[in-house]
């Protein structure tokens, strides 16, 4: 019996035809198949744009990068220079785009993480100083050397073969020594920087630029862990000194610090989430205005009325409460918008809140438009192709990254980062 060898639909169907004598199939071969040129032009297909491939994508704002940059200049002291940390690829906004943007408003110096993301600059024509907040393998040496990237140093291995390998060339071998003051990731314990340096600044081609530590709490309310960290770093560098030895660049204020401890900013200042437009702590927005620069946007790909008590999406954990259409947008939580969120967030559409109903999917996300009239407001009336603002600011609908991450138990960092490149990225 056919139903007794359906195992799932496919695999049922496919038994079905293939028992079936009476049904017949054309096997054509390749040869048989009419070669015709395609009536397609390549360079018209190439210009089909990004945003007509597929109806999502995100929006970087360059002018609220270069605000945020400017905004916080004001507040350092002449001479203390500014670095961009563009790590993480700009933290999803595009590395090269907003280092450029940065250093055209004032940015000196351009922080990353990896080697490939100081290439990546390189290759786009900035010349601007990039120090790599942390040590590379041994094996990457050559390519700091030749593309001009600082590593940040805290081992004696990696600092000898680095200043092995740039001696080789005829180069100089210039870093940033990290200092571990209580995060206790990485860098040189603070009580053994002098021991650290006497063991490696025999080699002649080794130049220390720069120190820097990372405060773990400067965001805290609770001041006593990032003071012990200060003081660890104060007494490392007043040592160096003592020591007869120049630190180079001191720095050690993330976000948070720049604006909370200006009596930190030393000789320069690491700019990170503040870059991107959000407050790095509960208070900061006393001190500073910042103008988030990211923007996620989508179009309507499906417009449906569900009848009451149909569900939507994976697990029917949502049902219609009736007189409501369900729209569909082309994005999920393999584009970034995590599945955490799912029915807790609101979209903006027509300048209205429309909620986010059933299980985000991995390519698609539905939300509720509400079709009961009520005073003061017109019904609205969604249709495919209309523009929904995913996330980001608005002046009346609270769609913004920062609930997204609230609502997410996460930070701003972790949602910006994880908005997918499937999505482009659209520069205004």
């Amino acid at each position: 019996m056919l139903m007794a060898e359906i195992i799932n639909g496919f695999t049922g169907f496919n038994r079905s035809v293939q028992n079936n004598p009476n049904v017949e199939f054309s096997h054509a071969s390749e040869d048989e198949v009419p070669a015709e040129e395609t009536p397609f032009d390549e360079e018209q297909l190439e210009s089909i744009g990004v945003k007509d491939r597929r109806w999502s994508w995100v929006e970087v704002d360059r002018s609220a990068i270069q605000f945020n940059v400017m905004s916080t200049k004001r507040l350092l002291k002449p001479g203390t220079r500014l670095m961009a940390v563009v790590k993480a690829d700009a933290y999803g906004h595009g590395a090269v785009e907003v280092a450029r943007a940065a250093t055209a408003s004032g940015a000196t110096f351009l922080g990353v993480a990896t080697v490939d993301e100081g290439i990546q600059l390189r290759k786009a024509g900035l010349n601007q100083p990039i120090l790599m907040l942390s040590q590379p393998p041994e094996e990457a040496v050559p390519l700091l050397l030749f593309y001009q990237i600082m590593p940040a140093i805290y081992t004696h291995e990696f600092a000898i073969a680095y200043a092995e390998c740039a001696d080789s060339h005829g180069l100089k071998a210039p870093y940033h020594l990290a200092v571990n003051t209580g995060m206790n990731r990485i860098g040189v314990r603070h009580d053994r920087v002098v021991e650290f340096l006497r063991q490696v600044s025999f080699h002649r081609a080794l130049k220390l630029e720069g120190c820097f530590t990372h405060f773990a709490t400067a965001d805290s309310m609770e001041t006593l862990d990032w003071e012990r960290q200060m003081h660890r770093f104060w007494d490392a560098m007043a040592a160096i000194e003592q020591a007869g030895m120049n630190p180079g660049i001191v720095h050690c204020d993330n976000s948070a610090s720049i604006y909370r401890y200006p009596k930190t900013h030393f000789d320069m200042v690491r700019l990170g989430i503040a870059l991107y437009g959000y407050q790095p702590a509960p208070d900061t927005h006393r001190f500073v205005e910042l103008r988030p620069a990211m923007s996620v946007h989508a179009r309507i790909t499906n417009v449906m009325a569900v009848p009451m008590s149909e569900g939507v999406s994976y697990g029917m954990n949502y049902r219609s409460p009736g007189s409501v259409k369900i729209c569909t947008v082309p994005l999920g939580y393999c584009d970034g918008l995590t599945r955490l969120l799912s029915g807790k967030i609101d979209f903006a559409y027509q300048d209205r809140a429309v909620h986010q109903v059933g299980n985000i999917c991995m390519d698609q996300c539905m939300f509720e438009v509400d079709l009961r009239t009520r005073a003061g407001h017109r019904t609205l009336d969604p249709q495919v192709g209309d523009e929904v603002l995913i996330a980001g600011p608005h002046p009346s609908v609270d769609c913004s990254i920062e609930t997204m991450a609230r609502r997410a138990s996460t930070i701003e960092h972790e949602i910006t980062i994880g908005f997918s490149h499937r999505m482009p990225r659209i520069y205004k």
